[in-house]
């Protein structure tokens, strides 16, 4: 991680960290992560509050299978 990734963590907080304190970076992650604030927030009390953590967890709860991806892009 290089000093400009430091910088520019949402609310200033620790760039791999999601902090549900900050309205402003609650909205930052929120938007990062394409999730409501609810869904983050509930993400974060399930995992914790790495940012890498969340993502994951998110990912899983929205995972499709190869087979609704092959339909979405037109195959059989």
């Amino acid at each position: 991680m290089t000093d400009n990734d430091k910088r520019n963590a949402p609310g200033g907080a620790e760039p791999d960290r999601i902090d549900l304190v900050s309205d402003a970076s609650l909205a930052e992650w929120a938007r990062k992560l394409a999730v409501t604030e609810d869904q983050l927030k509930d993400a974060v009390t399930k995992v914790g509050d790495r940012a890498t953590d969340v993502e994951m967890h998110l990912k899983g709860s929205r995972s499709t299978t190869n087979r609704e991806r092959v339909k979405e892009v037109g195959g059989a």
